[in-house]
C-alpha cells in the first residue's frame, strides 16, 4: 500500500529562517529518490513556497493557497482550481470595504496569476510581505477600481487582530467561505484569510491521493489551518512549536521545526522502508 506524505511548510518544514534546513533536503531527497511520495501542502503561492524550499527535488503536484489551487510545480501546469463565483466575490468584497481593509487579492486576469494591492493604502504588514517578494512577476499595484479585476480566488487581509476581527466573524458563519485568523509567525500583525469554502487542504490532498493510488497518508503540521488536513489522514503529527489545538489531535509529537522534526521522523520511519 502506498502512502502520500504531506508536510505544511512555514512552522513545519520551514525553520525560523524560513528555509528548508541542508539535513532536512538531503534527507528528503534522498528518500523521494528511493521511491518516498512526498509533498506540501500550503498558504503559500508556488512562486512564494519555490524559494523556501529551494533544492528540495519535489516532482508530485504541490498544494498551495491552502487547497485553493494543486499544481505541477516542475511546469507551472494548474491541475485544479478553485475560484469564488461572482455572488461569493461581491459578498466578500463588500465585507472588506465596510470594515475599511485594503487586502491582498488573488486571482487569475487574462490566464496570468497576479496579487493586486492598493499602494497607497498599504501598512506595515503589507509592506513587509512585499519586501520579501521582490521582483515578483505576479505583483500587480494598482488602484482601488481595479483592485478587484479578474477570477479571484483568494483574499488576505493584513493588520491588527480588532481590525479584522469583524470580517473573520462576518465571513466564518457563511458556509459559502472558508476564512481562518492567525497571528503571522514571528509577527505581530494577524492574516485574515478568505477562500472558497471547498478550497481545503484535505480536498486537495485527496485528489493527489488518488491520481498517484496512494492508501495512506502522514500529515505533518503546526498550525489551525493543518487541522483539516489532520483529519484526513491516517497519521498525523504535530512539531513541537505547534498550536495546542493541533497537538491535541496528532498521532504524536515530533522535534520542532528547528530541529528537522519531519525529517528526522522520515529517517527514522521510513528509510526502513525503502531499505
Amino acid at each position: 500500500m502506498k502512502t502520500l506524505y504531506v508536510t505544511d511548510l512555514d512552522g513545519t518544514l520551514l525553520n525560523t529562517k524560513d528555509r528548508v534546513s541542508e539535513y532536512s533536503i538531503r534527507t528528503i531527497n534522498r528518500l523521494m529518490e528511493k521511491g518516498m511520495l512526498f509533498t506540501y501542502a500550503t498558504a503559500r503561492s508556488l512562486v512564494s513556497a519555490s524559494v523556501v524550499t529551494q533544492g528540495l527535488s519535489i516532482d508530485m503536484p504541490v498544494i498551495v493557497y491552502n487547497g485553493c489551487l494543486v499544481i505541477q510545480p516542475r511546469t507551472g501546469k494548474v491541475l485544479s482550481s478553485i475560484q469564488f463565483t461572482r455572488k461569493e466575490r461581491e459578498k466578500a468584497i463588500e465585507i472588506i470595504k465596510s470594515n475599511q481593509i485594503s487586502p491582498l487579492v488573488y486571482s487569475y486576469i487574462g490566464g496570468k496569476e497576479c496579487v493586486s494591492w492598493n499602494p497607497d493604502k498599504e501598512n506595515e504588514g503589507v509592506q513587509r510581505y512585499l519586501s520579501l517578494r521582490k521582483g515578483d512577476k505576479r505583483l500587480r499595484p494598482v488602484e482601488d477600481n481595479q483592485l478587484y479585476d479578474g477570477e479571484s480566488f483568494y483574499y488576505t487581509c493584513i493588520g491588527g487582530k480588532e481590525k479584522l476581527l469583524p470580517i473573520y466573524e462576518a465571513l466564518c458563519l457563511d458556509n459559502r467561505y472558508r476564512c481562518t485568523l492567525a497571528q503571522e509567525l514571528y509577527r505581530e500583525e494577524y492574516w485574515c484569510e478568505i477562500m472558497p469554502s471547498t478550497a481545503t487542504k484535505a480536498n486537495a490532498i485527496k485528489q493527489v491521493k488518488e491520481l498517484f493510488n496512494c492508501g495512506r497518508v502522514v500529515a505533518f503540521g503546526d498550525a489551525v489551518n493543518d487541522m483539516n488536513m489532520f483529519s484526513i489522514a491516517d497519521e498525523c503529527y504535530a512539531v513541537e512549536n505547534a498550536v495546542s489545538e493541533l497537538k491535541e489531535v496528532a498521532t504524536g509529537i515530533i522535534a520542532c521545526n528547528d530541529e528537522d522534526g519531519v525529517a528526522r521522523w522520515l529517517e527514522e520511519k521510513v528509510s526502513k522502508e525503502f531499505g
